[in-house]
């Protein structure tokens, strides 16, 4: 009997494992009108960063070779800690950028 109750709580473990990680790979991306998005200029598409107003970004700088990007390297989008439950492009860029080591 002991058995088959391990098998049904390991079966349970192994799907909300499976859940969890559809769960997080289908994150939302974060909006450049978010709240958060929009303090940190957050966009989208870095070459659209307004060089007046964030004159720390520089050309090549991009979410995907900042050191708080949780994707993988060639992934499009990403987590970041900074956008809870969101994903972020790899492509974009906030003033937050900080270069991987």
């Amino acid at each position: 009997m002991s058995n088959r109750r391990e098998f049904v709580v390991q079966l349970g473990v192994g799907a909300s494992a499976l859940v969890s990680g559809a769960v997080f790979a289908a994150a939302p991306m974060v909006a450049e009108a978010d709240a958060n998005a929009a303090s940190l200029g957050y966009k989208a598409d870095a070459t659209k960063v307004d060089k007046t107003k964030f004159p720390k970004y520089a050309a090549g700088q991009q979410c995907g070779s900042c050191a708080l990007f949780q994707g993988k390297a060639g992934d499009a989008a990403g987590g970041c800690p900074l956008f809870a439950g969101k994903q972020v492009a790899a492509a974009g860029w906030c003033s937050a950028y900080a270069k991987k080591a």
